[in-house]
């Protein structure tokens, strides 16, 4: 059996914030991450080569490896049999980007020499990768529609006949309860998950997915393609998102063409723009440039890192980026870059100390029956120091 690495490459940066605390290959778009979608392909477990603050976490490998991938590159059948085949010390690439590399030298100061000696290969099929955070819900449709071929396998659980169904693309885990909500698959499929609850009163448009032991509350109006992780709890108007897992958008309030990380919270009545007054694209945060670029779409909304937070009535305008441990309060518009353990919003922004921050994070997962590990603390205890310069 192969070893195979996902590697985070310059995707690592230009995901940003939703890679400050995971590997690019735990993103999640469509129903699976895109480490899931790889394992699925290849039948085995693979591994993850990330920075070096999150490398004891997540196990990253820094060995040689058979095969690295790209971590944001997301699967098809004739990629995946085109690189299984990749012939020994060659990298595929894409229109000047490393898709794969046979073998992946180990992680050392020789690396980039060793790589100068390995032929160049140019893949000539078209391939999908998640580079920004927009990726993530612009490919949301295309990935759900994928991961739903090969996730809704065996014998769905019946609908209910308190429910109204339009088309027949709907696969129910066990355990799942759905009650007096109407749901229409017929222009995407709708997956939901184990254990996972559909309040009365929900209006669903596919594509849809609602994973493991989250919650739909009552009355939620959700347009696809969208995508609810584990354990979230979601509420009001949703359009076109993705919110990896762990976080809560109970309440009313309108969320569009956003990314949101884990263990987040919007409170009451937050409302995202998603579309600009005069109809232009909207321009969005680039950590890689470190200033504000054009996202070549006129929808795009939120991106929130993991642990952040909002308070009630929090209005986000178009292309605002929230990082990792943010507490976003109060009336107006809040800047639409806001830094990692920032605490504040429109009339400016303090440091959130992190303490305070590693207090709050801790609190907020024992609501879930778990609890900040030391690998976590030490992650987000680097990230203060790291994004530091961002707060000046």
């Amino acid at each position: 059996m192969k070893t195979i690495v996902l590697f985070d490459g310059k995707c690592h940066t230009t995901l940003l914030p939703l890679t400050f605390t995971r590997p690019v290959a735990s993103i999640r778009v469509g129903i699976c991450t895109i480490l899931e979608k790889w394992e699925h392909f290849f039948n085995q477990s693979l591994d993850v080569r990330c920075k070096d603050y999150l490398a004891e976490k997540y196990s990253s490998h820094e060995q040689e490896a058979d095969l690295g991938i790209l971590g944001g590159l997301l699967p098809d059948k004739q990629l995946v049999d085109y690189i299984d085949d990749l012939p020994l010390n060659s990298i595929l690439m894409k229109q000047g980007v490393v898709l794969a590399i046979s073998p992946l030298p180990e992680n050392n100061e020789d690396l980039e020499k060793r790589l100068e000696k390995y032929s160049i290969l140019e893949y000539d099929a078209p391939v999908s990768i998640v580079n920004t955070p927009q990726d993530i819900f612009l490919k949301n449709g295309q990935e759900l529609s994928k991961d739903f071929e090969w996730v809704a396998q065996g014998e769905s659980n019946e609908i209910g006949e308190s429910n109204v169904v339009f088309g027949d693309q709907i696969f129910i885990e066990k355990g799942a309860q759905i009650r007096g909500s109407i749901i229409n698959c017929e222009d995407g499929p709708v997956y939901i998950g184990k254990e996972a609850i559909v309040m009365e009163g929900s209006l669903i448009k596919g594509p849809f997915a609602l994973l493991n032991n989250s919650t739909l509350k009552m009355g939620a109006k959700i347009y696809g393609p969208t995508t609810f992780g584990p354990h979230c709890k979601v509420g009001g108007e949703v359009g076109n998102s993705v919110i990896i897992g762990y976080s809560n958008k109970a309440h009313d309030g309108y969320l569009g063409n956003s990314v949101i990380g884990e263990w987040c919270n919007l409170g009451a009545d937050t409302n995202t723009s998603n579309l600009k007054n005069n109809y232009s694209n909207v321009k969005t945060w680039s950590y890689s440039e470190a200033k504000m670029l054009d996202t070549g779409t006129q929808y795009c909304g939120l991106t929130m890192g993991d642990h952040s937070k909002c308070g009630i009535n929090t209005m986000f305008n178009t292309g605002t980026v929230v990082g990792v441990s943010a507490n976003v309060f109060g009336g107006g518009f809040p800047e639409k870059f806001i830094p990692s353990f920032s605490w504040g919003g429109k009339d400016g922004v303090v440091d959130f100390k992190l303490d305070k921050a590693l207090s709050l994070a801790d609190v907020v997962m024992k609501r879930r029956g778990l609890s900040l590990s030391s690998f976590d603390r030490n992650i987000l205890s680097q990230l203060f120091d790291l994004t530091a310069k961002n707060r000046k």
